[in-house]
């Protein structure tokens, strides 16, 4: 018998420096994951990833400097077995100096092989590493 997946819906924030991508640790998940995080009930991934990057960076962002990157599907580390995370993931087009928040113990910027030598690797960072190489971007 299929058991059904859980889907979440999250937005992720993609803020290159030097061809390199930054993460945020998690004190919860214990691992470097992208900036954002889950829909509450009736927000849209923009206005999710604007509150999100408030509470994690301590910094307000403008929906207008937000630009659709691309939409990740992978399973969702930390959660259930078979939960799956939906992500749509924006390129912030404004110079920012987030600081760790919340449950945020610490950001830092990586190159996937930087990210490759982490005690743990979450599968969406994985998957936007794989397009962020193939687009040029890193």
């Amino acid at each position: 018998m299929n058991i059904p997946s859980q889907r979440l819906a999250t937005a992720g924030l993609v803020l290159l420096r030097n061809k390199m991508l930054l993460l945020a640790f998690s004190s919860r998940k214990k691992a470097f994951y992208l900036p954002g995080g889950k829909l509450d009930v009736g927000e849209s991934p923009v206005e999710a990833l604007v509150r999100e990057v408030k509470e994690e960076l301590g910094i307000s962002i403008s929906e207008n400097n937000l630009r659709y990157y691309c939409h990740i599907t992978a399973p969702a580390y930390g959660e259930p077995t078979g939960c799956v995370m939906e992500q749509d993931c924006y390129i912030l087009d404004a110079p920012i100096e987030p600081v760790a928040m919340a449950e945020i113990e610490e950001l830092k910027f990586f190159s996937p092989e930087s990210y490759a030598a982490e005690a743990v690797q979450v599968p969406g960072v994985l998957h936007l590493f794989e397009q962020l190489k193939k687009d040029g971007l890193l």
